[in-house]
């Protein structure tokens, strides 16, 4: 089985290992680091929430508190922003801009942004691709189908596809929360600048990690299918 394949190990399975891990080192470093350090206002993520509804032109939404550590998100379906424990409670930077990049996502969806309809019209196909592509792909391996595999692929790509787009939508919406901030009147200093920056661009770079496996994964699938082809 290809699972196996000391190719896979070497060039796809290590280098994602060693990326997410060097990557989420990294986020969990700088969350931690601007965690310790309160915003100049005093204000937990809750409150920075209120605040950004209050002084910008966002449409006020519910804002949830769930379990959890970095587990803050926007949920669209449900309209509903919902803040991680330490991010609802604590009156730090890291709070304040975890709050202000989901704000971010809400105002995204509030404007219509094109990156976000992008992405939105790849949903339906992403809930069936990932089966649809394994099965695909196992069924070719096994029984040497090598239009069976192609069709995994084209699946795959619809994952990688979905994935690429991610990460412009999320620097979108730190870029978006670092303008709410402003407008607001809440970036005071310029360690909040620095602080909210490093916590939002560590954050990005769990998406930018994201994107680089999927695209390896592809590359790999698509070479996987050459040396098939030769060998037959």
């Amino acid at each position: 089985m290809f699972y196996f394949d000391p190719t896979y190990f070497l060039f796809v399975a290590l280098p994602t290992l060693v990326l997410s891990g060097l990557v989420q080192m990294y986020l969990k470093s700088s969350f931690a680091k601007w965690s310790r350090v309160p915003n100049s206002e005093r204000m937990t993520g809750m409150q920075v929430g209120e605040t950004l509804f209050n002084k910008t032109s966002l449409r006020p939404i519910p804002l949830e508190q769930t379990q959890g550590s970095l587990t803050d998100h926007y949920d669209p379906h449900a309209n509903v922003v919902r803040l991680s424990t330490p991010v609802a409670g604590q009156t730090s930077i890291a709070a304040m801009a975890v709050t202000a990049h989901e704000l971010g996502h809400v105002q995204q969806y509030q404007t219509g942004s094109p990156l976000i309809g992008m992405r939105s019209l790849l949903l339906p196909a992403i809930q069936f691709s990932p089966t649809i592509s394994y099965i695909a792909f196992t069924l070719g391996i096994l029984f040497n189908l090598t239009g069976l595999m192609w069709v995994g692929v084209v699946f795959f790509g619809f994952m990688v596809v979905f994935s690429l787009l991610t990460l412009p939508v999320e620097l979108d919406a730190s870029r978006r929360g670092l303008a709410l901030l402003k407008e607001a009147g809440l970036l005071d200093t310029q360690e909040e600048v620095r602080g909210a920056r490093q916590v939002l661009s560590a954050a990005a770079l769990t998406y930018l990690a994201a994107a680089i496996t999927s695209v390896m994964q592809l590359l790999y699938y698509i070479n996987l299918i050459q040396r098939n082809r030769r060998y037959n």
